[in-house]
């Protein structure tokens, strides 16, 4: 089999699990809306969470792998770690985007405005920028381990800036809540709501796994028909 084929291959293997992830993606919606509780003070507006956190978890767990890959990338200089660098941060730019977007809906009628320069925010906001600048910085350098020397050293810079997001609620006065899992005592969500998160990042961290595999299956397929067509040329 050709890499051509192999990454053809691979592309036809992930359309059944995109299906069902979109699926899984509605049952969460479905429990979340009919068979979970909504929360006294904040009322059918806090049912955004459901989509909103799960998506900051993957938006982190992707940058996580861009930050890893690009390091391994430096090291072993392997262009399929480039690859997987760049589908990452272009599925995590996805995630984040959903944050920014599904951030302020929350928030306009618990907060009472659509925006404010909170740490948490501002900061989630400068990694969008960070990770546009990526993208854009893989789009300008025509050089291919230039390109990928340069983009994998500001990958690991914006990595750097996941764990100061998620710490920034302790660090800086914030009105963005406090994390309800991962604290000192445990979770402090009632039963059903918190059976409907974990449900809802498990669903999620599969779409993203999912997005993964087929947006470096297509970077694989690019990569191996442009060394095919670089080999006619040659023949």
């Amino acid at each position: 089999m050709t890499p051509v084929e192999s990454a053809e291959r691979a592309l036809r293997r992930a359309v059944p699990w995109i299906a069902t992830s979109l699926a899984l993606i509605a049952a969460v919606y479905v429990r979340a809306l009919a068979f979970t509780p909504a929360e006294a003070a904040q009322g059918p507006a806090q049912k955004i969470f459901y989509v909103h956190v799960p998506s900051a978890w993957v938006a982190f767990l992707a940058f996580g792998i861009v930050g890893g890959v690009s390091l391994a990338y430096l090291l072993r200089k392997d262009p399929r770690l480039d690859l997987l660098a760049e589908s990452a941060a272009e599925v995590g730019m996805v995630f984040t985007s959903v944050v920014l977007v599904t951030g302020p809906i929350w928030g306009k009628p618990i907060w009472g405005t659509w925006w404010t320069w909170d740490a948490r925010l501002t900061l989630t906001l400068f990694l969008w920028f960070v990770v546009l600048a990526y993208l854009v910085l893989r789009g300008a350098v025509n050089e291919p381990e230039r390109r990928a020397r340069y983009a994998a050293v500001l990958g690991i810079l914006g990595a750097l800036l996941v764990p100061f997001i998620y710490a920034s609620v302790y660090l800086f006065r914030t009105i963005h809540p406090m994390p309800v899992i991962l604290r000192a005592g445990g979770p402090t969500l009632p039963g059903a709501m918190l059976a409907t998160l974990l449900f809802s990042i498990a669903v999620f961290t599969l779409f993203f796994g999912v997005l993964l595999y087929y947006r470096y299956s297509l970077a694989r397929l690019a990569d191996a028909r442009a060394h095919a067509a670089a080999e006619r040329r040659d023949a």
